[in-house]
């Protein structure tokens, strides 16, 4: 217990070492490892809350994420800004491996002793972050980053989780991609704050500009969301070969994180995240109690069997077991609801 405390006051102290250290041990899935990570927490916690600004970068693989952090995290650094990065990467749904090289990416980034980068694998997560970013994510913010960037795993449409623990989404698209089809997909269009073309300069400049005008006509279909000043969300023209660029998107990040603050706005978004946080949280311990628990798994196991043996769910067998299955498993709910 004392070591954690000791962990706590490290990363407050905005120790490196001790902030990688309670992050592996709040990503492990070693139980121990893990407690001990919530107890880290826990101490920071007691010691009073800081809060970072979190953005949210994603969008499809070869976009330039993490050329754009690269050169834009380099910039803030410049200006004495802290700036931490969590680089989500995908992991091999046979091995469970991930390459993890965004850190190799952001070669100028990382030679600054006000930046931290750290990758980690999704291990399976759906939506584009893994299932400890969040915690990782409040990790950073006590150790005193004044922004915190989380780059997702690169999928595109489906990456919206990360918008539920940050402030700010970005959504980033290649030239080329704004056709009025492509433009229109709602999901992720639809909670994006602001999209950014990349790679807007050279022989792609004008293809970039027909996309961000398809964009921007794309956008003006969707409602208006209260959360939101005028203007906003907006699409804009990016190139990370290009300062000039990156700051404009900085500074239209900072406006509406400010407005946002004055608003109200931002205080009750964190607050709805939290909120929706801890329902997953729960629903997740749930369902892992059920598959667990014995009677329901000895009833799996032969319903499985079943199917191998049939070919099909839909053989009077199979059928009859996933009736009993289902059956066991309300009996089950059931009785934890009486409780």
């Amino acid at each position: 217990m004392h070591d954690c405390f000791e962990t706590a006051r490290k990363v407050r102290s905005g120790n490196r070492r001790a902030l990688s250290r309670a992050i592996t041990l709040a990503e492990s899935s070693h139980p121990a490892k893990r407690a001990q990570g919530e107890r880290i927490i826990d101490a920071l916690a007691q010691s009073g809350i800081r809060e970072s600004l979190r953005i949210g970068l994603t969008g499809p693989p070869g976009v330039g994420k993490s050329s754009l952090l690269n050169r834009l995290g380099s910039e803030l650094t410049k200006q004495g800004k802290r700036v931490a990065v969590l680089a989500i990467d995908p992991s091999s749904p046979r091995t469970g491996g991930s390459i993890l090289g965004d850190k190799t990416r952001m070669d100028s980034l990382i030679q600054s002793d006000l930046a931290f980068i750290r990758p980690s694998p999704a291990a399976g997560a759906l939506g584009g972050v893994a299932e400890s970013t969040r915690e990782v994510t409040f990790l950073c913010e006590q150790a005193g980053f004044d922004m915190i960037f989380v780059e997702t795993t690169g999928v595109g449409q489906s990456e919206v989780e990360v918008a539920e623990l940050t402030d700010i989404f970005v959504l980033l698209v290649s030239p080329g991609s704004g056709d009025e089809l492509q433009a229109v997909k709602r999901g992720i269009m639809e909670i994006a704050d602001l999209i950014a073309i990349t790679k807007s300069d050279g022989d792609l400049r004008q293809a970039a500009e027909r996309t961000c005008a398809a964009y921007h006509g794309a956008l003006r279909l969707f409602g208006p969301r209260k959360i939101d000043p005028d203007g906003i969300p907006c699409a804009m023209n990016v190139s990370s070969t290009d300062v000039g660029s990156l700051m404009t998107l900085w500074q239209v990040i900072e406006d509406l994180a400010c407005w946002r603050q004055e608003s109200g706005n931002w205080r009750q978004m964190r607050i709805d995240q939290e909120q929706r946080w801890v329902r997953s949280l729960l629903r997740r311990q749930l369902l892992s109690n059920l598959e667990s628990c014995s009677g329901l798994t000895g009833s799996t196991v032969q319903l499985e069997a079943v199917i191998r043996k049939t070919g099909t769910v839909f053989s009077p067998d199979a059928r009859a077991h996933l009736r009993a299955t289902l059956a066991k498993l309300n009996q089950i709910t059931a009785t934890g609801n009486n409780d």
